[in-house]
């Protein structure tokens, strides 16, 4: 009998321990581990272009989730700080039965700081200097995992007006190429 495959989906703010998490799920459950900085850092260097950012992670979840229709594992190492992309990735995986995981990670502003500065100071070629209004506003815009989310007992949302399919979403929010 085959196993059924698990996506995980890391889920936070900048610095809060999404990587390293993601990092050790990779390992723990043999997952194809999918780092959205990564993949930019490698194409773009010192820049951080908005514009290539949802290509990748779009490009990203496709790999993803050709994988899981294989049987694979799959971490999807990103903020995900919308309920919105959250729920589309869940419906996906849904869709190709596979299972949902999401961890959550979240530390006080103070201790976000510190591990950016040390980040910063330590291995600056894997990240971007953020300023401290740039972190609060991103705290402010994020869509907190719900504990029924997290233990996936809440049932997945409809799909935002306009959109038919959780599907149809996700090709408009993360769009096949730069325009």
């Amino acid at each position: 009998m085959m196993r059924r495959p698990t996506l995980f989906l890391t889920v936070g703010l900048p610095c809060t321990g999404k990587t390293a998490a993601a990092r050790r799920i990779e390992s723990e459950q043999k997952a194809l581990r999918l780092t959205k900085d990564e993949w930019v850092k490698a194409l773009y260097g010192h820049e951080n272009p908005p514009s290539a950012q949802d290509v990748i992670e779009g490009r990203l979840i496709q790999i993803g989730l050709r994988a899981l229709e294989l049987g694979n594992n799959v971490v999807i190492d990103y903020g995900l700080w919308s309920r919105d992309e959250r729920s589309a990735l869940r419906q996906a995986a849904a869709d190709l039965g596979a299972a949902v995981e999401l961890r959550y990670f979240e530390l006080t502003p103070a201790e976000q700081r510190r591990r950016l500065d040390q980040r910063q100071a330590e291995a600056p070629h894997t990240t971007w200097p953020m300023s401290d209004e740039e972190l609060a506003e991103w705290a402010a815009n994020i869509d907190i995992p719900t504990p029924a989310e997290l233990d996936g007992s809440e049932p997945i949302d409809d799909p935002p007006a306009g959109f038919a399919t959780w599907n149809e979403w996700r090709t408009h929010r993360w769009p096949p190429s730069v325009f």
